[in-house]
């Protein structure tokens, strides 16, 4: 989201320079980091970025064709499957730095074959680190979707070694062995938490909405389908109904009953947050569903959830899952100043029924099919995405497809010009071409902006949609968010900078902004105030969240780009974009990736710019 009016730096307390030779070590000579910075090593593991840099045995190891489907992301290495005597291998060098005291190995792996024994192993993948072998696995590891394996390889710290993949088949009935999600993260000094999984993971959302004649009230039925990938035991989820911040308990305007597959149990968190307790716990790597009855009702009011006049902008509205990591559930209440969401990349399948004289921009691929007597049923599909939104009024509507290919519509609310609409897709267009060059290909198909000057909080970001002011840097901050937050995910009201200030950086670039004038005039609150502080803080502060958040953290990423070069920071966010890709990211995994793309001690740059973590 981008805070409007977006607070401007005043004029002049300590200049790039001083700054930039504050994160410089004292002497010439490169210093070393003192400690272990966690880290992970393994590069392109989800091998959306091409082959490079693992070696194949053939060419096309590394692909997208069909006939077997990615754990995340589109891309997958296959080995095998070709029913004859036949060996692939798959290999990269990885570093394991010297001072960590624990490193660990994981990958997803999908078996299937034709082999019909049940008791002899004719076709095996081997996983090797240096000339250890980690494990064997066969045709007898046969299964229907990806199950993780995970290693211990600390004893490898220090050390650069080869991990690599063989796969042999034998001479008849072929067996296909699919990995994704290569990762090896490396930690030291303190005890990690006991369990650090992200659950529940791979959620998988089924809705049926029906509107009134207006599109302020919907009712119908939504499923989530989900796995416990944690080796704890999972007894209980909890939906996020982030929506009720607008209202009231006694009033909500998401309303959940009839739950199945669970029971529910007390609201909380001022009614965002509902329990539902699993019949049995789930331990690792099973699934579950749960279903239940869902009404919306949108209030008045030009926001990310409410109506303005006609026009219906509904984020946030759909209950989604909260997430346990090694720090336990996120509860966080809801901030109006910012966001408090934290979401898996998930899938949604939305069918939206409504009067046909209203436009349903929404999340995902849309397909519209005839309903009932002058009604439209508006069917969206959307692939690892972290939330779902939705938009319902008489909207005019322009469409263009940006140089690169991205499909792109503006849907324009009554007031709008035609030629502010057409300047907004032309942003659009732009926008999304300029981000997908420096972080990676827009993978959600089409682009849906939604435009009402009315908007009281400038825009907001939602996966392939976007609500937004008639401003072209505003749209394209907005658009730089389907990278920032949208595919690499963070916890947006632990951790706001990851997504507010890289995304303001990318709105530089993409405008041919240098930040030269980024520390005019710099005034911190007080020793307390960090560029890395959450929604807590700043919902305390709240008139120095935007000063700090945005301006002072893209200033942040503009100075660390003086230290490590242009070149280098822009291989080190395209890297560390595809390392992250519909993951999760973490101030002490962007400081890791910073240090090793450079041999200059960054630890006084983050002191000095107020970044822990």
């Amino acid at each position: 989201m981008r805070a409007t009016p977006h607070k401007a730096l005043a004029a002049s307390a300590f200049a790039i320079a001083a700054l930039v030779a504050a994160a410089l070590p004292a002497t010439s000579a490169a210093a070393a980091p003192a400690a272990c910075t966690p880290a992970q090593v393994v590069a392109n593991g989800g091998f959306e970025g091409g082959a490079s840099p693992w070696t194949q045995s053939q060419t096309g190891l590394i692909t997208n064709r069909t006939g077997q489907s990615a754990h995340g992301g589109t891309y997958f290495a296959w080995l095998n499957g070709v029913g004859s005597t036949h060996t692939d291998t798959l290999s990269q060098s990885v570093t394991i730095p010297s001072g960590c005291s624990s490193a660990s190995l994981t990958f997803w792996m999908h078996v299937d074959t034709a082999e019909t024994t049940t008791s002899t192993k004719y076709d095996k993948l081997t996983a090797k680190i240096g000339t250890t072998t980690l494990a064997t696995y066969s045709n007898l590891d046969k299964n229907t979707g990806y199950v993780q394996k995970s290693f211990d390889v600390s004893a490898f710290a220090g050390q650069t070694v080869s991990l690599a993949f063989t796969g042999t088949e034998d001479s008849s009935l072929k067996t296909n062995f699919v990995l994704d999600d290569i990762a090896l993260d490396t930690s030291g000094g303190t005890t990690p938490p006991g369990d650090s999984t992200r659950t529940p993971a791979a959620p998988a959302y089924t809705v049926s909405l029906s509107s009134d004649a207006a599109g302020t009230v919907w009712t119908g039925h939504q499923s989530a389908s989900f796995t416990n990938t944690s080796a704890t035991p999972l007894g209980e989820v909890y939906l996020r109904l982030w929506d009720n911040y607008h209202g009231t308990c006694a009033a909500m305007p998401i309303v959940v009953s009839n739950v199945t597959g669970g029971t529910a149990g007390a609201l909380s968190v001022n009614c965002t947050a509902l329990k539902i307790d699993l019949p049995a716990p789930l331990t690792q790597g099973q699934s579950a569903t749960i279903g239940f009855d869902l009404g919306i009702t949108v209030p008045s009011g030009a926001d990310r959830f409410g109506h303005d006049g006609a026009f219906s902008f509904i984020g946030n509205a759909l209950p989604v899952l909260a997430v346990r990591d090694g720090a336990g559930w996120h509860l966080d209440p809801y901030t109006n100043n910012g966001e408090s969401f934290y979401s898996l990349a998930a899938d949604f399948s939305v069918a939206l029924d409504h009067p046909s004289g209203l436009l349903v921009p929404a999340t995902g691929a849309s397909v519209d099919t005839p309903g009932t007597s002058g009604r439209t049923v508006t069917t969206a599909t959307a692939s690892k995405v972290r939330d779902f939104a939705w938009a319902a009024g008489p909207f005019s509507k322009i469409s263009g497809t940006s140089a690169a290919g991205t499909p792109v519509n503006v849907y324009s609310v009554s007031g709008i010009s035609a030629a502010d609409s057409q300047s907004m897709l032309t942003t659009a267009k732009s926008a999304v071409d300029a981000h997908s060059a420096r972080f990676g290909a827009y993978p959600y198909g089409e682009l849906d902006a939604v435009i009402d000057n009315n908007f009281w909080f400038g825009g907001m970001e939602y996966p392939g949609f976007v609500l937004d002011l008639v401003s072209t840097t505003a749209l394209t901050h907005e658009i730089a968010h389907q990278w920032w937050y949208g595919i690499v995910g963070d916890d947006q009201y632990n951790n706001p900078w990851l997504d507010e200030a890289f995304t303001d950086y990318a709105t530089d670039l993409a405008q041919n902004k240098t930040g030269a004038s980024c520390w005019n005039s710099t005034s911190w609150a007080s020793s307390a105030e960090k560029i890395s502080n959450s929604m807590a803080y700043w919902d305390t502060h709240s008139s120095r969240y935007s000063t700090v958040i945005y301006g002072y953290g893209k200033c942040a990423l503009h100075d660390l780009r003086r230290v490590l070069g242009d070149t280098a920071m822009a291989k080190l966010l395209k890297d560390y974009a595809t390392s992250h890709w519909y993951g999760v990211s973490t101030t002490a995994e962007f400081k890791a990736a910073a240090q090793a793309a450079t041999t200059t001690d960054l630890t006084s740059f983050w002191t000095t710019h107020r970044i822990d973590g």
